[in-house]
């Protein structure tokens, strides 16, 4: 979409989710403590870093060697309800007010990942990294990495206006009903790669 209209809904979106920030904000300071925000360095279009933000939602658990627990055991019921709804993600409007990310686009990646798919990792950061995207309404998490990239290689050549308002109004969906595989939208975009000679 044309950056005029991601601005104008970016800045709605941001306007009507404050008071959604606001008791995330206060919900993770009392369950899970400061900081509050998560920040890390991952890679923007044309390979630009940039840091994202978003809200924490894994506690600092350590096990008895004073490594952190994995992932899944330092999330709590209240912060697998943040990200099931995508509050989490919220704070990324202000990176997109401020043209780092887009609304729809492929997720951002960290640096290394991107640098591990090759040509395919180029290719993927034609195009702004977005809040949401092909791939995360298409299955997100219930897909492996190769399977994602294929349908973010797919977005970024076959990306249009109406497909990003549609992929907005899925995230709305997944957001409320759970995340479900595509095989159609898989197959599609793993055709596609074969039949362009892209490695993916």
């Amino acid at each position: 979409m044309s950056r005029p209209v991601e601005l104008f809904l970016a800045s709605i979106l941001f306007i009507a989710t404050l008071p959604f920030q606001g008791i995330t904000w206060i919900l993770i300071c009392l369950r899970i403590g400061r900081p509050v925000f998560f920040r890390q360095v991952r890679q923007g279009r044309s390979a630009r870093p940039f840091t994202i933000v978003k809200f924490r939602t894994m506690t600092e658990e350590r096990g008895p060697d004073g490594r952190l627990l994995p992932d899944h055991l330092r999330q709590i019921p209240m912060s697998r309800l943040i990200r099931r709804l995508r509050l989490d993600e919220l704070p990324q409007l202000v990176l997109i007010l401020r043209g780092d990310m887009a609304l729809v686009g492929p997720r951002p990646l960290l640096p290394e990942t991107i640098a591990g798919f090759g040509e395919a990792g180029r290719r993927r950061c034609m195009v702004a990294p977005g809040l949401t995207g092909w791939a995360q309404v298409s299955g997100n998490t219930r897909l492996d990495d190769a399977q994602k990239l294929a349908l973010d290689l797919w977005y970024v050549d076959h990306r249009s206006t109406m497909l990003d308002l549609r992929i907005l109004v899925e995230t709305v969906a997944v957001a409320l009903r759970g995340e479900h595989p595509h095989p159609e939208r898989l197959s599609v975009a793993q055709q596609w790669l074969a039949a362009q000679g892209i490695p993916a």
